[in-house]
């Protein structure tokens, strides 16, 4: 009876731990704790890390240097901007005309170099 009880008890903890694994999911199912992050332009969860199009803070406030990617919609009108001001939301910037400059209230991404960009925030580049 006790061996039945024990193995019991640890069956339920096993259950319980499972269901804790992987619950830090966000509205829309992306795991936070395995690096996801939900992308309007892809409308699917991504690793910011994982990203082609990386941006490296300009003039970093502490000790560390953060990262900020962007994604670009298939057509190119948009640009999804993932900063860590944003509160772990992207930003979404349009573009601005034929050119290759997408905005949103006063950030600014322009190309830089071959192949690189730069993104502005009030007309001071904060990430390239």
């Amino acid at each position: 009876m006790k061996k039945t009880i024990v193995l019991s008890a640890i069956f339920m903890g096993s259950f319980i731990f499972a269901q804790t694994v992987g619950g830090d999911r966000d509205a829309h199912g992306c795991i936070g704790s395995a690096g996801y992050t939900y992308s309007q332009i892809k409308k699917d969860c991504v690793r910011v890390f994982e990203q082609k199009i990386k941006l490296t803070e300009v003039a970093p406030k502490g000790s560390s240097t953060s990262m900020a990617a962007v994604i670009f919609s298939k057509d190119m009108k948009k640009a999804e901007v993932f900063i860590p001001d944003t509160d772990g939301e992207s930003l979404i910037l349009i573009r601005a005309g034929k050119g290759k400059i997408w905005k949103k209230d006063d950030y600014v991404l322009v190309p830089f170099k071959k192949n690189e960009y730069q993104l502005k925030k009030d007309n001071v580049v904060i990430y390239q």
